[in-house]
């Protein structure tokens, strides 16, 4: 503020009226200007608040929580169409077994490389039966492709011992099995077959395979 001056005799009275005068209005000019600059903010308030209309205060907001959805998982389409070819292409009526079948009255089959202990013991129950497949009453082509399903299924989610019935043939003109001989042949074709042999007589007998699989990625407990 500016400093008002002293008075040393009435001659100086009016010069000191005069910036009295001056400070008083500079001070009013002041008050003027804050007065117009408040109002204006309580007009952009009261705009704003227009606008935007009544509001109320979310309850809970510290404890809410957002989350973003999972993204579904892509259909394996590929995978299906790649499992589709390896089934069709894998297994083949055309495939000559005989010469991989062991020689003995129940033509057993054992992988090269796989001891015939490993036979022996199949055909001896050392391993527990943990799935059945039923081919009775299918069609060749549906036998074909219900065999090369169930043994890629069992081997992903690690069976080790499955048995497949393809019957006795008493009901096929001639009394002959239909199915064994290619059940056989097609079994020998997938690769996650290490040897298979002829049910015992209370599994099924010459009318059943017990199948014994490589290991998968996981071991499934037989069912009890």
């Amino acid at each position: 503020m500016t400093a008002l001056p002293k008075a040393r005799s009435l001659k100086d009275l009016q010069p000191l009226r005069q910036a009295l005068a001056e400070a008083a209005e500079r001070e009013a000019e002041r008050l003027r200007q804050q007065q117009e600059a408040a109002r204006r903010a309580r007009a952009e308030r009261m705009l704003f608040q227009d606008a935007v209309g009544p509001v109320q205060a979310l309850r809970g907001t510290q404890e809410r929580r957002w989350y973003t959805p999972e993204p579904p998982e892509p259909l394996p389409v590929q995978r299906a169409l790649d499992e589709e070819r390896v089934l069709l292409e894998s297994i083949s009526d055309e495939f000559d077994v005989t010469t991989l079948l062991d020689v003995d009255d129940q033509l057993s089959f054992r992988r090269p490389g796989i001891g015939p202990d490993v036979t022996e013991r199949l055909r001896a129950g050392h391993w527990s039966i943990q799935r059945q497949l039923d081919l009775h009453g299918l069609r060749t082509d549906e036998a074909r492709e219900a065999l090369g399903e169930f043994v890629r299924v069992a081997h992903r989610t690690g069976l080790r011992c499955v048995r497949v019935v393809h019957g006795k043939g008493l009901g096929s003109p001639g009394k002959t099995p239909v199915l064994k001989g290619r059940v056989q042949r097609w079994l020998v074709q997938k690769k996650e077959v290490l040897a298979f042999v002829q049910a015992r007589p209370a599994e099924g007998g010459a009318g059943a395979l017990v199948v014994l699989l490589q290991p998968g990625r996981r071991r499934v407990t037989a069912p009890g």
